[in-house]
Parts: C-alpha cells; structure tokens; sequence
C-alpha cells in the first residue's frame, strides 16, 4: 500500500529509487502563496547517507518493510558472524561491516536486533548495555577517586574500556555499548 509525503513521521519507512529510506525529521510547510509541501530529512537505511529534501504532501511512495528480529550472536568465521534464531535455531550469517562499534562488546550468546530489508540484513544492534570481566588493566589503588582518573582496561571481549584507578583484573563492570563508557561495578 503506497504511502504519501503528507503521511511522514518521524520513524516511517518508504521506498525510494528501490532504497529503503527512514523519517529522520519533517514538517509540513503551507507557504502564504503557492502550494504546501513536506520538508523532509531522511536516511538510507543500508547506506546510512542521510538527505534533506522537500516533497508535494500527495507524492507517493511504497512502504519499506524493515523487519526486526531479536537473535542470539553464536560466533565468527572470518569476515561472517553468525546469529542464531531462537525460535527456530537456524544460523544468520551477518557480514562485518554491517555491525555497529558496539559490537566490541558483544560476547556469545547475547541477544542482539538485527534489522531486515528483503531478507538480507544490513544492521546489527547490541544490547544497550553488558556486563564484563576486566581480563588486563594496572593494577588498581585506593584514593585518587576525586580527580576522575581513568585507565585503560581490556575486557573479555578483547575491546578496550577507560575504567577508574581503582578497578582492578577479575572485576566484572557495566559498559553502556553506545558509547563505549564504564557505567560502574556489576552487581552480584
């Protein structure tokens, strides 16, 4: 079912020049003189190129089905990392370069979502936030805490975290993916 320019919010996907495209921004503009239109900014799904463009309110568009699945993340081949349904326990090979910087901190069998265009997936989300084991960093000392002083830690995964003076190898800690930051101690 086609969808019109004068039907775009913020989220909504559609179909351009066989692209799927998603509503970053929009506003209907209805001018003093000549006709209304949509001032849109949006983003390439697959691409990630983001543009800004106006359309005619009765433009139309198809709608870009973009399914999301939670999936289990198995383990990497190569270049292929492999995400396994839950449901059905069949693999989802995942090309590399189609997974976020957070994926550093992915470890096996966290739950990641994974998006779907015509059966081929393009991205890859981590949890937001995971909890890991400090495998290296200094040797850790008490006091200094007021000064926000930080040290380079190695995690489990092999992905490196600035983390306080004080934490020390051994120490399980919460990293909020998005960013790559400590958050704190796990607790238990």
């Amino acid at each position: 079912m086609p969808i019109t320019a004068g039907d775009f919010r913020n989220g909504v996907t559609f179909e351009m020049d066989g692209q799927p495209m998603q509503v970053i921004e929009f506003q209907h503009v209805k001018p003093g003189k000549g006709a209304a239109f949509v001032r849109t900014k949006y983003k390439n799904i697959i691409t990630g190129a983001i543009r800004e463009e106006s359309f005619n309110p009765s433009a139309k568009f198809e709608n870009a089905y973009v399914e999301r699945r939670d999936m289990e993340y198995s383990y990497a081949d190569g270049n292929l990392y492999y995400f396994m349904n839950p449901e059905t326990y069949e693999l989802e090979p995942v090309d590399k370069a189609n997974l976020s910087d957070g994926f550093r901190f992915v470890k096996e069998n966290e739950t990641c979502t994974l998006s779907f265009y015509n059966g081929t997936c393009f991205s890859v989300e981590p949890p937001n936030f995971v909890v890991l084991e400090i495998t290296e960093t200094d040797p850790g000392f008490a006091g200094n805490t007021a000064t926000n002083a930080t040290k380079p830690a190695t995690v489990e995964t092999g992905a490196e975290v600035k983390v306080p003076l004080f934490i020390e190898p051994g120490e399980r800690i919460q990293i909020d993916t998005r960013t790559g930051e400590y958050l704190g101690r796990a607790k238990g």
